[in-house]
């Protein structure tokens, strides 16, 4: 099971995004205190629009509670990361893996990375830029995930119309 984990997010509009790209994925979402804003503010419904009371979600009171409920394999985006986030091998899914993403302003915190340093991991960029969206990083670390996975229980069709929709409109 592929899983998103929040190091104190600050932004709420990033995590109602996360929501729904969550609820799209079948992607267990792990949301680490404090939290920057309140879950039930309209910031989150608005960025995850009415998705996001299929989100499979959990609050934690700090990084130690999470530690303790949840074991697997743990990989952590960081501007610090040497390997691009392909690098890796996310293929199986009969484990457990965990993506940490930390705060907007400060990311994860190094004492956090410093044990795991083999798992840390960075989206490569241009040096023009320190980092990209938080919602952004996500969504493509998640999709290499699946694509790995050959997206699992996902459709590659639309559900709600025919097969032929384009090839049958005029």
């Amino acid at each position: 099971m592929l899983n998103i984990v929040l190091f104190e997010p600050e932004i709420p509009e990033n995590t109602g995004n996360i929501m729904r790209t969550c609820v799209a994925t079948n992607t267990k979402l792990h949301l680490i205190k404090p939290l920057g804003f309140s879950l039930d503010t309209k910031y989150i419904k608005r960025s995850g629009v009415n998705y996001i009371n299929n989100c499979h979600y959990q609050v934690y009171e700090n990084i130690e509670e999470f530690y303790q409920e949840n074991t697997g394999e743990y990989y952590y985006l960081t501007r610090y990361g040497h390997k691009p986030h392909p690098s890796f091998d996310y293929s199986n899914q009969d484990k457990n893996i965990y993506f940490f993403f930390g705060k907007e302003s400060t990311g994860i915190p190094p004492k956090l990375l410093k044990p795991h340093l083999d798992k840390c991991m960075r989206i490569p960029t241009t040096d023009m830029v320190r980092s990209l969206n938080l919602s952004n990083c996500v969504s493509i670390v998640l999709y290499e995930a699946l694509r790995q996975q050959n997206y699992p229980n996902l459709l590659f069709d639309e559900p709600h119309k025919s097969k032929t929709f384009i090839e049958d409109s005029e």
